[in-house]
């Protein structure tokens, strides 16, 4: 691996990806494990990621077509689109097998239209609370029996979506039962092969039981836990650097960045960093006690994050120089920032720090 030509870079750790598959699998026994690699693996590199999960996984979901005719690209293992698809994809998804996630009657019929050949297999989405996709609950059986009765569809798989399985217990219980229950109908009504899914990572870190046949995991394969009392069970996969460019010694009194809201206390040594809010580091980090990691030790990051560029205190360190890497999220020595720190300083959630880091941020599996 070669970092030396790039300015800001992450380094994917295939070995972590594979440590949190694993504790995935002790806790779903049997169950299929199927690997969410949406958006661009969480930020991390899809194809990359699914790469290093092909033995763990037996199937992965994305978002859209354009996801799953990528990875097809790169590995036979059967996708499921995970997002509603437009009109106009639907015949090019059925061409190419992939398994669709339909909410509405009228979708199932235009896939049954457009199939060619062998029979469409589709995941039936029900929606039990989280207002996105789905047959609404009351009118599942019915939307079902129709669906199951079209002679180009076939039933993959039933799921559903938890919305707060990681902030209301109760109500995820009663969601969980419910479920179940639409499930068993399921069966007596069009008895097949078809499987159930429901739990993502929270769901499968809080309420393990049931598991029915499928786990969607995501966010945990990438060593995140959605639960911060299991954060000790991964092992985060992404290691975010940036080169330092500048290194100088500011004069008390300096006002550092847009809005001079930082101003030198004293004469400071200060770098500035290859790395802004175009590479997808938080704007909203500025002035929020963040920090970055030179040789093992925490650097406060002064005043706003620019576009490209970012001013961190250098004071307490000798002989930095231009050129020396720069931790923005990962472990460096003893020391860590995680992606949780940075999300909670910024307001954001760490799905949305991973997802948004930008495409000029080269990704190095190692």
């Amino acid at each position: 691996m070669n970092t030396s030509a790039n300015r800001c870079w992450a380094e994917i750790d295939r070995r972590a990806l594979r440590h949190n598959a694993k504790v995935v699998r002790e806790r779903i026994g049997s169950a299929e494990l199927l690997a969410v690699v949406k958006a661009n693996g969480y930020g991390h590199g899809m194809v990359g990621v699914a790469q290093a999960l092909a033995e763990d996984a037996q199937l992965f979901g994305v978002a859209n077509l354009e996801e799953a005719t990528e990875l097809r690209a790169a590995l036979l293992h059967p996708i499921i689109i995970l997002g509603p698809a437009l009109p106009e994809e639907r015949a090019t998804i059925a061409e190419r097998g992939f398994i669709p996630s339909i909410s509405t009657f009228e979708e199932a019929q235009d896939f049954d239209r457009v199939a060619i050949g062998a029979q469409v297999a589709i995941n039936f989405k029900v929606d039990t609370g989280m207002g996105r996709m789905g047959v609404p609950e009351g009118e599942a059986l019915e939307i079902f029996k129709k669906v199951s009765g079209l002679p180009h569809i076939k039933i993959h798989s039933v799921s559903t979506h938890l919305p707060v399985s990681n902030e209301d217990a109760e109500y995820t219980r009663d969601e969980l039962f419910r479920f179940g229950k639409i499930v068993k109908q399921f069966r007596a009504a069009a008895p097949g092969d078809f499987k159930a899914h429901v739990l993502q990572s929270a769901g499968l870190l809080a309420f393990a039981d049931p598991l029915f046949n499928i786990v969607r995991a995501g966010i945990m394969l990438y060593g995140i836990s959605p639960l911060p009392e299991f954060q000790k069970l991964f092992k985060p996969a992404m290691t975010w650097k940036t080169r330092i460019a500048l290194v100088r010694d500011m004069p008390k009194g300096s006002s550092i960045s847009y809005g001079r809201t930082f101003i030198t206390p004293r004469k400071m040594r200060i770098a500035t960093l290859s790395a802004g809010y175009a590479d997808g580091y938080p704007w909203h980090l500025s002035n929020r006690d963040a920090a970055v990691l030179v040789r093992g030790q925490r650097c406060a990051l002064l005043g706003r994050v620019t576009m490209d560029l970012m001013m961190i205190d250098l004071s307490k360190i000798e002989g930095v120089q231009a050129g020396d890497e720069a931790v923005l999220m990962g472990r460096d020595g003893n020391e860590e920032v995680s992606g949780a720190e940075l999300a909670e300083r910024a307001g954001i959630i760490t799905w949305e720090l991973t997802t948004r880091i930008g495409s000029r941020v080269k990704r190095f599996f190692v």
